[in-house]
């Protein structure tokens, strides 16, 4: 069974941004980002427990998704109750520190 989709103001912001970033700085496979997204979105929202679990002070159940290709993480809590994925944030793999949730 598919779940539902619920993407927060922060993680469509860092949506927008990494994909404009990836438009004009990767003129080899400018279709990557989105493909990458795209199938990992199907992914989540498919099997929601793929990701792996993610310690979190103030959050319970929070997992994240590599995208292999473009190396970012999807950020993600599962709300098994209503059958949704909420997508709390985007944040590239190369960063130390994690993003605010």
């Amino acid at each position: 069974m598919t779940y539902r989709l619920r993407v927060s103001r922060r993680a469509a912001r860092q949506i927008r941004e990494a994909s404009s970033w990836w438009l004009r700085n990767r003129d080899k496979a400018p279709s990557a980002f989105a493909e990458d997204l795209e199938d990992a979105l199907r992914l989540v929202t498919d099997f929601p427990r793929v990701g792996e679990p993610v310690r979190h002070p103030d959050l319970a159940g929070v997992r994240r998704l590599l995208l292999a290709r473009t190396r970012h993480h999807l950020y993600y809590l599962t709300e098994e109750a209503t059958q949704t994925v909420d997508l709390l944030a985007l944040w590239h793999a190369s960063r130390e520190t994690p993003p605010a949730l």
